[in-house]
């Protein structure tokens, strides 16, 4: 059955990372999964996965690849559903609610950034558009909007006009961000964004997504990144999790073999 998403705040309020990991120690998690399997071409790519995600929390999944990382993530907005176990979003199984609504609450940033034709406020309307969200909103409202998320996503106004595609790649994958933001979501999902920006570009990115108090999941093979960046880290490997925890315990006190070998490994 379809229903109404749950209410939402109408802004997106910056925190610090201290804010967000204690709010997060009080809430109840945002997404479930339980005993979660999911086959592509014939290959279990997730094997019985069960694993709880903390609302406002950052956290991130690690693992080599083909572990499965990127085919968890896609199943929290539904671009792919499981062929066995629930998945839940706000204590409701995620199939329940309506795919387009449930894109305005549960943004997704791909690896490569995606340019619409066009300028930046070109690109960052086309999320209202999608959204069919235009009607009733004057052309002031979403000039406001547009000016808010590209502070959010720490873009310089002067860039608003600019074509989408003369744009650097750590600046379109700012846009990506922001044009997830427009739709005010509860929840940003980030598949390896930094992978294509040099080391001093991913960091600022970094920092602006620990800033926005957003519930994050992240795919990372940078596990500087991920130990800077995230509350909670999850280790994945052949389709099932092997470690999850907080990331200081999973970092410094994990007494779990295979996780601390990867972390050996990647060092």
């Amino acid at each position: 059955m379809n229903g109404p998403l749950p209410e939402r705040s109408s802004k997106i309020p910056l925190q610090s990372p201290h804010a967000v990991s204690s709010h997060a120690k009080s809430a109840s998690p945002i997404f479930v999964l339980k005993s979660v399997r999911q086959v592509k071409e014939g290959n279990a790519v997730l094997d019985g996965v069960d694993l709880e995600i903390n609302r406002g929390e950052i956290t991130a999944l690690i693992g080599p690849s083909g572990a499965g990382k990127t085919s968890l993530i896609r199943l929290l907005n539904r671009l792919d559903d499981p062929i066995e176990g629930r998945v839940l979003y706000q204590s409701r199984p995620i199939a329940e609610y309506p795919v387009r609504q449930l894109r305005r609450q549960v943004g997704f940033v791909f690896q490569t950034p995606v340019m619409f034709p066009g300028s930046v406020r070109d690109n960052l309307l086309e999320a209202e558009k999608l959204a069919a969200e235009l009607g009733g909103k004057t052309e002031a409202d979403l000039e406001a909007r547009v000016r808010e998320v590209m502070a959010l996503a720490e873009l310089e106004v002067t860039l608003t006009d600019r074509d989408g595609e003369s744009l650097s790649v750590g600046q379109k994958q700012r846009v990506n961000i922001a044009r997830a933001l427009m739709t005010t979501p509860e929840a940003l999902l980030m598949d390896e964004p930094t992978s294509a920006l040099d080391p001093e570009t991913a960091d600022r990115l970094m920092e602006t997504v620990q800033r926005l108090g957003l519930t994050v999941v992240m795919v990372t093979h940078r596990l500087s990144e991920a130990r800077r960046a995230s509350d909670s880290i999850v280790l994945m490997e052949s389709g099932r999790i092997i470690d999850a925890g907080k990331t200081t315990h999973i970092f410094e006190q994990t007494a779990n073999k295979r996780l601390r070998e990867f972390l050996d490994s990647e060092k």
